[in-house]
């Protein structure tokens, strides 16, 4: 015989205790006691009783277990499986929380639902009020992309004039430099003149002075 201490009571645990047993090959009863204990006969295998009992210490959410006492005593064979002892007023009981919770059940959904869809209502305002907000920005957007193109288009037509304005410069320096060059075919034309110029007076002087010196005058 098995007593269990805890929070073991209207969460589950003799279904636990059930589920365990017929895994294990335990036959016997499971049932609650007036003092919020659970007491659990159990017949089978000792090393199978052993690892049943260390099972019993159940803790999750529900269920804690905080004490298993163990009270070995001589099997009778009188079960043939493992069951769940509830009595009259139990069910009873369990019939009208479970009506309770039923309730609470139907007024949750209800009013979630009315709620969930007064905020899904916010929710779906709130995201066209985003939409138009993004509306606007992708027009403010494409103005500035117009604005950006027309820019562009500016800054190309005076690339495109400077182009022309250097293509006209080129031309002029090429014409000065024809120009520059005439100038140094003349200037050497000239000096050149000067040359035969100051020659042809050179030998004149020579002469007359040659012939002033034959006469005796100088």
């Amino acid at each position: 015989m098995i007593f269990v201490s805890g929070q073991v009571q209207k969460v589950g645990y003799r279904s636990k205790v059930i589920a365990l047993a017929r895994d294990m090959g335990i036959t016997g009863w499971v049932g609650n006691l007036p003092d919020g204990r659970v007491q659990v006969v159990a017949e089978g295998d000792a090393a199978a009783l052993d690892r049943f009992a260390s099972a019993l210490k159940v803790k999750n959410a529900l269920i804690d277990v905080y004490d298993v006492e163990v009270e070995r005593q001589d099997a009778s064979g009188e079960f043939k499986a493992f069951s769940k002892l509830v009595d009259e007023l139990e069910t009873d009981a369990r019939l009208d929380r479970s009506a309770e919770l039923l309730k609470e059940l139907i007024d949750v959904t209800r009013f979630g639902f009315s709620d969930l869809g007064q905020k899904m209502d916010r929710m779906l305002d709130k995201q066209d009020k985003m939409l138009d907000k993004q509306d606007q920005m992708l027009d403010k957007q494409d103005i500035m992309i117009d604005k950006q193109d027309e820019t562009i288009m500016a800054i190309k037509g005076i690339d495109s004039k400077m182009d022309q304005m250097l293509d006209k410069q080129d031309i002029m320096i090429d014409k000065q430099d024809q120009m520059i060059d005439r100038q140094d075919e003349t200037t050497g034309e000239v000096r050149g003149l000067r040359s035969d110029m100051k020659g042809n007076i050179d030998m004149r002087l020579e002469r007359i002075e040659t012939a002033l010196k034959e006469k005796g005058i100088i």
